[in-house]
């Protein structure tokens, strides 16, 4: 079990030590039958108790700046009982519909043992290391600029608060089925069609979500396409300075044999998204 779990635990096991002459004395000091008996009811109530949940979340827009959509699934698997949610916004990003269907998500899941997977590197590295230093500067950058989606990052702070989350990266686009179900829902909130929301039992469910390997055949896919892309840019920075290339030789030029950062983006979007995680 995680921090929550253990944290009620050892106040439970602190609560059956008697302090004698300055020294924790043996739980069985008094009574010992009946206090192990205690301890141990204490871990099966917990046990039972508890609920694990799992949030798959997924979003995206359609010009980056444009028209956005957001996806989640729910999964109580003490209950079995699924929820999908979605919504679009008008003229937003990529990264804040990723922020938004993790924010709607946390907000309607149950309390327990939360269990998240999001396909966003930006997300998770944000809410997990780069907001501590953001607060601490009044939300400035290490370069001094403004931290872009603030009003997200505080929401995605109060909602995750006395919470315990475990955050899991997974790869978009490599037949995970719960990212695969929340790219649909994501997508279809963009283009401004909406999509059809599943509430109800695990085994009525269509989607396996309790099944987060990879397809590789769509790995394998996913890598091919990838490569096979035309570029359309390549980013290069180099003690916090970004630059971009219009060929591969430009931006060799200027790495080669220094401490430096670069990579071949596919699109606007991915040259957008690469610089600002190379900012944050």
């Amino acid at each position: 079990m995680r921090s929550l779990f253990w944290s009620q635990l050892i106040l439970r096991i602190v609560g059956c030590v008697q302090i004698q002459n300055g020294t924790n004395s043996e739980i069985f000091t008094r009574g010992p039958a009946l206090k192990l008996v205690l301890f141990f009811d204490t871990i099966n109530l917990m046990s039972e108790n508890i609920k694990e949940i799992k949030i798959f979340t997924d979003g995206g827009a359609i010009g980056n700046p444009g028209s956005g959509g957001w996806g989640a699934v729910i999964l109580d698997e003490s209950s079995k009982k699924v929820t999908e949610i979605g919504g679009n916004e008008e003229k937003t990003t990529n990264n804040r519909m990723e922020m938004t269907a993790i924010i709607k998500a946390l907000e309607s899941a149950p309390d327990g043992l939360i269990t998240v997977f999001s396909d966003s590197k930006y997300v998770i590295s944000g809410i997990t290391m780069w907001v501590f230093g953001w607060e601490k500067n009044d939300w400035k950058t290490k370069n001094k600029t403004d931290v872009l989606n603030k009003d997200l990052w505080q929401n995605l702070i109060t909602v995750t608060k006395d919470k315990d989350i475990e955050w899991k990266h997974v790869e978009g686009h490599v037949g995970i089925a719960g990212n695969e179900r929340v790219d649909v829902i994501a997508n279809s909130f963009a283009r401004g069609k909406g999509a059809t929301l599943f509430s109800g039992d695990l085994k009525d469910y269509s989607v396996n979500l309790l099944d987060t390997s990879k397809n590789q055949s769509a790995v394998l896919q996913k890598a091919k396409s990838k490569s096979s892309a035309k570029a359309y840019s390549y980013v290069s920075m180099i003690d916090g300075k970004i630059e971009k290339h219009v060929t591969w030789p430009e931006c060799e030029a200027r790495v080669k044999g220094k401490k430096a950062k670069f990579k071949k983006t596919i699109s606007k979007e991915d040259e957008e998204e690469t610089i600002k995680e190379w900012l944050s």
